[in-house]
């Protein structure tokens, strides 16, 4: 095997543009050449040839000369350069059960819009799918990107979803199970497609830019009458081995709690759990005072703090953040981290997610910048696809 000091020239190449590439990127809005050399420790000549190709694949270009904060040198101006975020596009959908959304950024993570539209819990899978194409199609026409400009395309949606994209179950969406659904919207989309499980989508939207910025080990509850759960472990998602980690709303299954569709109900008829509307009539009524409404609300918490106990007795996260329903989470919170406090041998922070309905959609834009990203700093040849 050739060693690096003395082999292959072009392996040099490839690992000196992606260092170059990444410093570049997390210098925004730009850089010097010489603060380049000096943070990636290439010399400014290895540095000038770097960023030459980079500018021929379009990743990179070059800025005017003026420093930080306007001011301009006498003399000789110094090179600036930028990584090019508008050289890409990437997409977050959300494919739930009331509601399909998609949101779009470019190459630094910055948000360039965001489209959603209502869809009946009873919609068909082709239905569904093709309204959330609809939505998607819709965002890329309203922000005018050119064909080629979209580089990777996130999904969140319910289920158990295998690497490939598959959805190998879901109770959620009529006709889910076994939609081949990366495989459809790659046909679609005409570019690569990750799909993921909505609540591991939401816990990567929290850890990037909600409430669990800067915690390594987190459980994101997607709080509902079958709820699921996101976790992750030392900072990475934690799937399980068959993509089924998190769902502990199977846990009624055990025979020792209610049924999903009687845990709020307050008339003894079962209640629709995908009901939104009716839930969060059910929360309004025992915040002002109902005592039928307070005990369902009651039975609702001491379920989720017998779901959630399991996954952190297990896990041990410093945090759990707690979203879903756009409703009643607010009585959630407390009563949950003060029975947790009961339970667990060290209790974690429970807080309630700062990204609300936008946490899955803005996860599934994390996955496909995150595969871009991996693609960019990769050590293989930079060029414009």
């Amino acid at each position: 095997m050739t060693g690096l000091l003395g082999g292959d020239p072009s392996l040099l190449r490839r690992i000196n543009s992606a260092v170059v590439l990444r410093a570049l990127r997390d210098a925004e809005p730009s850089c010097s050449l010489t603060d380049l050399a000096r943070v990636t420790g290439l010399s400014r000549p290895t540095v000038e040839g770097v960023l030459d190709g980079l500018a021929r694949a379009g990743l990179v270009a070059e800025t005017d000369a003026a420093e930080p904060g306007g001011a301009r040198r006498l003399g000789r101006p110094a090179r600036r350069f930028r990584f090019r975020g508008e050289s890409g596009v990437v997409l977050g959908v959300e494919v739930g059960p009331r509601r399909l959304s998609a949101v779009l950024a470019d190459l630094t993570g910055r948000r360039l819009g965001s489209l959603a539209r209502e869809v009946s819990v009873r919609a068909a899978a082709e239905e569904r799918l093709a309204g959330a194409v609809e939505v998607a199609g819709g965002l890329l026409r309203e922000r005018a990107v050119e064909p080629g400009m979209l580089r990777a395309v996130g999904v969140g949606s319910p289920g158990i979803v295998g690497a490939e994209g598959t959805v190998r179950l879901c109770t959620a969406l009529p006709g889910w199970t076994g939609l081949r659904l990366g495989e459809l919207l790659r046909a679609e989309f005409g570019c690569q497609v990750l799909v993921e499980n909505d609540a591991n989508a939401a816990v990567l939207a929290e850890r990037w830019s909600g409430a669990a910025v800067g915690a390594d080990d987190v459980v994101m509850v997607l709080a509902g009458l079958s709820p699921g759960a996101g976790s992750l472990i030392g900072g990475r998602l934690h799937r399980g081995h068959g993509g089924a980690a998190g769902e502990i709303g199977a846990l009624h299954l055990l025979g020792r709690q209610a049924e999903p569709e009687r845990l709020l109900s307050t008339s003894g008829e079962p209640l629709d759990p995908l009901d939104e509307p009716a839930v969060a009539a059910v929360f309004a009524r025992a915040a002002e005072g109902d005592a039928g409404a307070t005990r369902a609300v009651e039975r609702f918490v001491e379920q989720l703090v017998h779901d959630v106990t399991a996954l952190v007795l297990a896990l041990d996260p410093e945090l759990v953040v707690i979203g879903g329903w756009a409703a009643g989470l607010d009585g959630v919170v407390e009563p949950l981290r003060r029975e947790l406090a009961r339970y667990c041998l060290r209790t974690p922070r429970v807080v309630a997610s700062t990204l609300g309905g936008a946490a899955v959609a803005t996860g599934a834009l994390r996955l496909a910048l995150d595969r871009v990203e991996e693609e960019l700093f990769a050590v293989e040849e930079v060029s414009s696809r």
